[in-house]
């Protein structure tokens, strides 16, 4: 059975990669000037290590999305923030460029 041809799987998403996004975007804005890389293989890679330490969260529909934002105004919203600042601090620690 091939999955791919019998079923729309665009309309999953992770809403999680949605609310680091919009996070590091206010991060980011906010240290302006600070002397941190914001290239995009830095930006990427502060997004990727923000992702792959808070929990996903997959929907299918527009309820789904409701409800993942709705969890993001509180506990998982501090625990993206702290991601993201976390990403952040180790990129410009470490970046993958010279």
């Amino acid at each position: 059975m091939a999955l791919r041809e019998n079923y729309d799987f665009s309309i999953l998403g992770n809403e999680a990669e949605h609310l680091v996004i919009s996070e590091l975007e206010r991060q980011i804005e906010a240290l302006d000037g600070q002397g941190i890389c914001f290239c995009q293989d830095c930006v990427l890679d502060m997004a990727c290590l923000a992702l792959n330490s808070v929990k996903p969260f997959y929907r299918v529909s527009l309820l789904g999305t409701m409800y993942a934002h709705a969890q993001g105004e509180g506990e998982y919203r501090a625990e993206i923030a702290k991601a993201v600042e976390a990403a952040i601090a180790k990129v410009h620690a470490s970046p993958s460029h010279d």
